[in-house]
């Protein structure tokens, strides 16, 4: 049923509580993980140089070796949780919007299912669903699980 699930990430609390869900899911079906971190050109131009946008958007992370240790940090730990469940798993970095580079990455890469969290670091977040999340959402015409992050908080405080 499921061959190709596409975990999108920020490094987000939100998106790593999603990661848990996806690898249960991708286990079942011996599906391959693909983790895909977006630079948010449009957030980014704000704080950085023409140069050095031009530079994501032309994918020379290197150059930029912060952007680049977030995005590692964020697709190295799907790559981690798929590994350790023994799946195999394919780490990207795309630089654009990301409710349209998300849904351009399912278009051009055979995905079959989406999962990803509800909220993720956005400063002006809705409040049922992030807005990344809930454009994905309507404008994605395949299956998109949303991990609610409220449910790991309300869990860590039944917890305690």
């Amino acid at each position: 049923m499921y061959e190709h699930i596409l975990i999108p990430t920020d490094g987000s609390d939100a998106a790593e509580y999603a990661v848990e869900q996806a690898v249960d899911i991708a286990s079942k079906y011996g599906a391959t993980v693909h983790a895909l971190y977006v630079v948010d050109v449009d957030a980014t131009s704000y704080s950085l140089g023409t140069e050095q946008v031009d530079r994501i958007r032309q994918g020379r992370l290197d150059d930029m070796p912060e952007v680049k240790e977030a995005a590692d940090k964020a697709t190295g730990y799907v790559a981690d949780a798929a590994t350790e469940h023994g799946l195999a798993v394919r780490e990207h970095v795309v630089a654009g919007e990301p409710a349209r580079a998300i849904r351009k990455f399912v278009e051009d890469n055979d995905i079959d299912l989406v999962v990803m969290g509800s909220h993720g670091r956005s400063g002006l977040s809705r409040v049922v669903l992030g807005s990344v999340t809930e454009r994905v959402l309507r404008r994605t015409r395949l299956p998109v699980l949303v991990v609610d992050v409220h449910e790991k908080e309300a869990e860590t405080e039944a917890e305690a």
